[in-house]
Formats: C-alpha cells, structure tokens, sequence
C-alpha cells in the first residue's frame, strides 16, 4: 500500500509540474505546434484518480488568460464548440457551469478572443444562449454574473459592445448607471461608454429609480434628452436612433468611428441642443 501511495503522489506532483510548464510556454505564447505536441504528449491534469491530458476547453483558458490568440484562434478552428464546455472546476472538483471562458474573457478584457468566441457559435440560439449563460460555482468570484452584468461592473466597454451587437441582452442599466458615479476620475470614461452602448441596444426605455429621485443631477449627465426618453416622456433623440442603426450592424462599425462621432460625445451634445 506504502508503494501505492508513493506511486499515486509522485504521479499527481508530475501533473503538477507539467501543468505549470505548460501554463508557463502559453505565457511565453511559444508556437501553436509546439503547444499541441506538449498538450497531446504530456500528462497535465489529475481526475478521479488518475493523470490525463489537458483538453482544449482548458488550453483555451491558458490562451485567453495570456491573450495568445494565435492558440485561441487555433483551438476554436479546430475543436469548435466543444472549446468552449465549461471544464471540471479544480477547487470544488465538479464540472463547471456557465460559460467561464466568457468570464476570463471579459475579466481580461480579450476582445479579440472574445470575438473568435462568438464567430465559433455562429449565429442563432446557441450564441444567444451561451452570450446569456451565467457564472456557475459559488465560490467563484463571477458567480450568478452574465457577461453583460460583469462588463458593466468591471467597465469593459469594448467587450461590451461585442456581446450586444452579438445578441446578449443589454441588461444592468442601474448598475451601469451606479458605477458611473462611483467609480474613480480615471475609470469615467470607459463607465461613461459602457452606459452610452447600453442605450444604444436598449429596446424601451425603462427609467431606474435613481433618475426619479435625482432628476437634475441625472439631467447633467445624460442630457436631457436622453433623460427624457428614458423616463418615458420623450421618444428617442434622433442621433440615439442613427447610431442604433450603426451599432446593430456589428461592433466594427461603432469602435472605428473616430472620436468626435463617438457616442459618449455625441449623445450629450444632442442633449445640449
């Protein structure tokens, strides 16, 4: 039994120290090749007893991790969807819910892994459906959370407009609105263009209490006609509705527009006229 054990540690510290090589040659962005030889040749990871190899949900973490995109795009060629299944959790040894590579994606703000996600989906239900997945286990930090919600909340406002022009449901107006005022000088004006994409796929205007109760501070930062509309007493500002158009016929459209054109500048000049 004695020589079992000895056997089964030295077996789970070789996956130990694989995985940390491996983690450490995706950091290094070493080539696609060299990556998928060592993935399919080297034993990474400890399940139920025994050393496997790492599967390609789990290599793309590494990729999104250290925006290696070379490997991102190449494991989302090669394996599709199946990418993108939630892996085993290491900590509570279950198998994940949700979409965690959507998460770290976001978290790292890999918008072009991000969007390499998205096309692997394709179109249709199954995009909508994995855009709306949420955070799965309870002791992560990202738990209950949809991309959209996290977006917000961390001020990610390029991943942001991906996710909507891709179909997710432009949620958490309130806290895009809270975190407008509460986040720090230096955070402001990506707050302030998380808030602006948000209005721009909003199909009603659904006024949070906050504006009812503040209404001349809101006034101030929205614009009053922005403000108007979205307490229902005005219909949208005429350059609210031309940049919708723009947005909605994909994310490239509104983040090459130069500044001047951008939202957060035109949308509070409409206010002023």
């Amino acid at each position: 039994v004695s020589v079992d054990l000895a056997l089964y540690n030295a077996s789970f510290r070789q996956c130990e120290q694989t995985s940390f090589s491996f983690y450490c040659a995706v950091r290094e962005r070493l080539p696609v090749w060299l990556l998928e030889d060592m993935r399919g040749m080297e034993v990474f990871s400890w399940e139920d007893g025994h050393p496997r190899a790492f599967l390609p949900s789990e290599a793309l973490l590494y990729a999104l991790v250290h925006d290696h995109q070379d490997y991102a795009r190449h494991l989302l060629d090669t394996y599709s969807v199946s990418a993108l299944r939630a892996p085993r959790c290491s900590f509570c040894c279950r198998r994940s819910s949700g979409a965690p590579h959507l998460s770290v994606a976001v978290r790292y703000d890999r918008v072009a892994i991000l969007g390499m996600m998205a096309a692997a989906l394709k179109h249709g239900d199954s995009l909508t459906d994995y855009l709306e997945s949420r955070g799965g286990c309870s002791h992560v930090a990202d738990a209950g959370k949809t991309a959209v919600q996290l977006a917000v909340e961390l001020s990610r406002p390029d991943c942001l407009l991906l996710l909507l022009a891709h179909g997710a449901r432009p949620a958490s107006l309130d806290a895009a609105l809270q975190r407008l005022v509460s986040c720090e000088e230096a955070e402001r004006s990506r707050a302030q263009r998380c808030l602006d994409f948000l209005l721009l796929f909003l199909p009603e205007p659904a006024a949070p209490r906050r504006l009812q109760d503040e209404p001349r501070r809101w006034q101030s930062l929205l614009g009053h006609q922005v403000f108007s509309w979205l307490c229902g007493l005005a219909p949208p500002p005429l350059l609210l509705q031309a940049l919708r158009c723009l947005a909605r016929s994909g994310p490239d459209q509104i983040s090459t527009l130069p500044d001047f054109l951008q939202p957060h500048r035109l949308l509070r000049l409409d206010g002023e006229m």
